[in-house]
C-alpha cells in the first residue's frame, strides 16, 4: 500500500516544477530590464535565458531584435570586467538569432554574427588565440593574437562546434557538429570535420558534393 510520501511527492514535485518554470521566466533578461541597459544594444523582443552564464563587457555587446540567448551562455567582451575596448561593438549578434544552451561567445576585437543564425548547444566562438612563440615563457602569460570573426546570415552552427579567430563564414552555411572552423568558408556551403572542410556547395541550381561534376 502506498505510503503518505509516495502520494504526496507527485503533488509537491508538480508545485516545485511549476514554480521553477515561473522563476526562470521572470529571471530572464529582456529589453525592459535594468540589466539590459548595460548592453550596447538590446533589441526588442530579445531575451537572455535564466540561469545566465558568465556575462561581462556588456557595453560592447549588441543584441538585435527577437534574438534568444539560451541558458548558461557566456557572453564577454574583453578579458576582465571593466576593461576598456578599442572597438565597438566587440560582439554583435543580429536579429532573430538563437544561441544554444551552454555556448560561449568570447570577443576581444570583433565577432559579428548576422541575422537568423542558429547554434546548437555548447558552441564556442572566439576571436583571440594564446601566443605560444616564446618557448621560454608559459603560454598563458604570452601576449595573445586577435583576428575578427564573421558568421553570415541564415547560417546554422551545429552543437559542439568551435569557431576560431579569423573565421569568415559566409551566408547560409551549415557547420557540422563538433567541427573546428577557421579561414574563409564560402556562401551556401556545408563544412564538417577537424579541421573543418567544405563537403557540399550550392551552385545556384542544386546542392552538390565538393568536387562533384555538375
Amino acid at each position: 500500500m502506498a505510503g503518505p510520501w509516495s502520494l504526496l511527492r507527485p503533488v509537491l514535485g508538480g508545485i516545485v516544477r511549476g514554480a521553477s518554470g515561473v522563476a526562470h521566466r521572470l529571471a530572464a533578461i529582456g529589453p525592459r530590464d535594468r540589466r539590459a541597459r548595460r548592453f550596447g544594444g538590446f533589441g526588442e523582443g530579445s531575451c537572455i535565458s535564466w540561469p545566465t552564464g558568465y556575462v561581462f563587457g556588456e557595453r560592447w555587446i549588441h543584441l538585435g531584435d527577437d534574438t534568444l540567448v539560451g541558458s548558461h551562455v557566456t557572453l564577454s567582451a574583453g578579458m576582465v570586467p571593466g576593461q576598456q575596448m578599442v572597438t565597438d561593438p566587440v560582439v554583435r549578434i543580429g536579429d532573430r538569432c538563437l544561441i544554444g544552451r551552454g555556448s560561449a561567445i568570447v570577443g576581444h576585437l570583433s565577432i559579428d554574427i548576422g541575422d537568423d543564425v542558429f547554434t546548437g548547444m555548447n558552441v564556442y566562438i572566439t576571436d583571440q588565440n594564446h601566443g605560444y612563440e616564446d618557448v621560454d615563457a608559459p603560454i598563458g602569460r604570452q601576449l595573445p593574437s586577435e583576428d575578427p570573426v564573421t558568421i553570415g546570415s541564415d547560417s546554422w552552427i551545429g552543437s559542439g562546434a568551435v569557431i576560431l579567430p579569423g573565421a569568415r563564414i559566409g551566408r547560409h552555411v551549415v557547420v557540422g557538429a563538433n567541427s573546428v572552423v577557421r579561414g574563409e568558408i564560402p556562401d551556401f556551403s556545408v563544412v564538417v570535420g577537424v579541421p573543418g572542410r567544405v563537403v557540399r556547395r550550392h551552385d545556384g541550381a542544386a546542392w552538390r558534393r565538393e568536387g562533384e561534376a555538375t
